[in-house]
């Protein structure tokens, strides 16, 4: 009996990783890239060298550049695209996704030019997909540790919980431990925001400031998350989980994040245009500091670290100035200002 099939797009270091758990538990793996010479890397040498070095790949997994090919008889398509891409590949997969499908996105991030998270985008591209069935996958998981199967716990979150325990069913072994939780936009929200802290995070050190400082940005910047995420209707519990704390302290305390790396660079007098140019891959952050920004004023919550980092990023702003704004802020009650903020706004 053949395995059963799923299909992954598209091939960067987090679908290879995502792809590499599927293989583990015994399914056929198709992974989605448009570059010709990476589909012939991974086939013929079972490698990914542009995102994980020399790590040697399942001979379960398999690449392709039709989309077609990728999506044909798959059980689940995993979108594991950046956000930037997210809308232009999920109206591609139109034609061709099955549907009975099980279809997940773990991207972390924002469509900036409307504001909206990756559900709604793949929702309205997909308009024949049940969208209550689209699952979200988040939480602290480095690419580069899941692939050495280290031991990683992830969530997924849908409205329909069969489709979230489906997706749990589909990754959970004994390297890669899967909760659900049915609040889609607590998680997507999380996931998303902890990039724009992870890029201060980086910020600090690359500053010289030590621990005492990137602890107090952590904890202040779970903080907004959390504000923001309510008044965009997330349940605040959402946050002291997985999606929240647990994604904060793996990307801002960890060499593999390319958000920590780029706030380090940023901290250290390079421009954004060259840290970007050096990383060679995208980093979420930027782009979601730009839509937090927005969405900030639009919901009328204070985001202070959000509001510095946009500063830094696309005004011109020193670090070093930013830093001294936020330092000199009115004072106020960190209880009280906590409360209010993981209270009232959220209907279950």
């Amino acid at each position: 009996m053949a395995n059963k099939k799923a299909a992954v797009l598209v091939a960067g270091s987090w679908g290879t990783a995502l792809a590499t758990v599927l293989a583990d538990n015994g399914m056929e793996v198709c992974l989605w890239s448009r570059r010709e010479e990476q589909v012939t890397e991974i086939n013929r040498r079972h490698t990914n060298s542009r995102f994980l070095k020399d790590t040697v790949l399942s001979e379960a997994i398999y690449a392709t550049t039709s989309l077609e090919e990728a999506v044909r008889d798959a059980e689940a398509v995993i979108l594991a695209a950046t956000s930037a891409s997210m809308r232009e590949i999920a109206g591609k997969l139109q034609p061709y996704l099955p549907p009975e499908a099980l279809l997940i996105h773990a991207t972390k991030g924002f469509e900036v030019e409307t504001m909206k998270r990756m559900t709604s985008v793949i929702a309205e591209e997909l308009p024949s997909y049940d969208s209550r069935r689209i699952v979200v996958l988040s939480g602290p998981s480095h690419a580069e540790e899941v692939v050495l199967r280290c031991p990683t716990t992830i969530v997924v979150a849908a409205e329909e919980m069969e489709a979230a325990e489906a997706a749990q069913d589909l990754f959970i072994n004994s390297h890669f431990r899967v909760y659900t939780n049915p609040d889609v936009t607590g998680v997507e929200i999380g996931g998303a925001l902890k990039n724009i802290i992870a890029l201060g995070a980086g910020l600090t050190d690359g500053l010289g400031f030590g621990d005492n400082a990137k602890a107090a940005l952590m904890t202040r910047g779970l903080a907004e998350i959390a504000r923001l995420g309510t008044a965009m209707g997330a349940n605040p519990l959402t946050f002291a989980g997985l999606a929240g704390v647990g994604d904060l302290i793996a990307t801002c305390t960890s060499k593999h994040s390319r958000n920590w790396r780029a706030g380090y660079m940023i901290g250290q007098g390079a421009a954004l245009e060259e840290v970007l140019e050096k990383m060679g891959m995208v980093v979420e952050g930027v782009k979601t500091t730009q839509a937090a920004h927005i969405l900030a004023q639009r919901y009328e919550v204070a985001m202070p670290i959000t509001d510095a980092l946009f500063r830094v990023l696309f005004e011109g702003k020193t670090p070093e100035e930013a830093v001294e704004d936020l330092m000199g802020r009115v004072r106020t009650h960190e209880i009280e200002d906590i409360a209010q903020e993981a209270s009232a706004k959220w209907v279950p």
